[in-house]
């Protein structure tokens, strides 16, 4: 912008000039996510957008905040940062997906080091891409740079996103029955959670990311560790356009299936997993030998291949299997089913 220019503040490492470069060349990034009800474009104060509510009898909104936690330490060994934006979008609109929203706009936040106006944008090419694979607008955001608290290569990403969904629609463990199907909609990988431990493990700093590793059937561990986190947003959606009576939806992140299953189920009620129903992803048995890890403390901290578990009534499991197949969910598999067990999650075999 003309005569906006401190040299006093890029004296104390804050590059104002910087932060316009970076939203001219994120503009291009955000135009891809226009959806109708998206009000202007960037440099306001705020993100404006105008829902169409029609249709609904008593529309709620809902939101979900969340980040991308430590995996941005594989980002940023990597130098790889085209990609980390769509976990920060999935791990929001994944989460509000649960109760039966569909997700309007989402909105990011950059702190960083050293504002670099191409790593910056790279970034937000993949909040972009986030959303658009979740159908919904980035309307906004926002990047700070902050020398002397962050070194310059740092940065850390969080969003925020906004849903919108009928009440009497909403998902909660009201209809979760004895004898429910959970049906297992299989996770791109570690997606965003667990990976404090995973670098532990795998002693990042000094772990060798990108030679082809056996275990990984020839990938990198670092392309394997970056893949990003799933969006499953269609899929549900996908199920309750075709008049799927969705009883109950878990998102499997930190926690994994001990914190997470039991959020949509009623108390007196528990289930029972077959692990022998999920798909192997040999990161999980990697991750559990070279940790030396129990099953316990896997099933506790990983999504183990399966990001998303849904409760629907057993008459109807055919036919979910079938919408989600057509929704590009060709793994998604009954993983289990709901019990009268009052401990929680149990594992059986199918």
């Amino acid at each position: 912008m003309e005569n906006s220019h401190s040299a006093s503040y890029a004296a104390a490492g804050v590059d104002i000039e910087a932060g316009y470069k970076g939203v001219q060349l994120m503009k291009e990034h955000v135009k891809r996510t226009h959806i109708p009800g998206v009000v202007g474009g960037l440099g306001g104060f705020g993100g404006l957008f105008a829902p169409d509510l029609s249709g609904m009898t008593e529309p709620v909104f809902v939101s979900g905040t969340d980040g991308v936690g430590t995996k941005l330490r594989i980002a940023q060994l990597l130098d790889k940062h085209d990609t980390i934006g769509i976990d920060c979008v999935a791990m929001c609109v994944n989460d509000i997906v649960c109760c039966g929203a569909k997700p309007l706009f989402f909105l990011d936040y950059i702190a960083i080091g050293k504002n670099i106006p191409e790593k910056v944008a790279s970034i937000v090419s993949g909040v972009a891409e986030g959303c658009v694979q979740a159908g919904c607008a980035l309307i906004g955001g926002e990047t700070a740079e902050h020398p002397g608290v962050m070194i310059p290569d740092d940065y850390d990403i969080a969003g925020f996103a906004v849903g919108v969904v009928d009440k009497p629609k909403i998902i909660d463990s009201a209809k979760v029955a004895k004898g429910d199907v959970l049906i297992g909609l299989t996770s791109s990988g570690v997606h965003s959670n667990g990976f404090s431990l995973v670098r532990k493990v795998f002693d990042i700093e000094n772990a060798d990311l990108t030679s082809p590793m056996d275990e990984l059937g020839g990938k990198a561990l670092g392309e394997v560790l970056l893949a990003p986190t799933k969006i499953y947003v269609k899929a549900i959606q996908a199920l309750l356009d075709g008049g799927i009576d969705l009883h109950g939806v878990s998102h499997i992140t930190g926690g994994g299936f001990f914190e997470n299953i039991p959020r949509m189920l009623p108390d007196g009620l528990g289930v029972q997993i077959f692990p022998n129903s999920i798909p192997k992803q040999p990161i999980f048995d990697l991750i559990q030998q070279r940790g030396n890890i129990s099953d316990h403390d896997m099933y506790n901290t990983f999504n183990m291949g399966l990001g998303m578990i849904l409760a629907v009534p057993a008459a109807q499991t055919e036919q979910a299997l079938s919408i989600l197949a057509a929704a590009g969910e060709q793994d998604a598999a009954p993983v289990g089913f709901v019990t009268k067990d009052p401990r929680g999650v149990t594992f059986g075999e199918a």
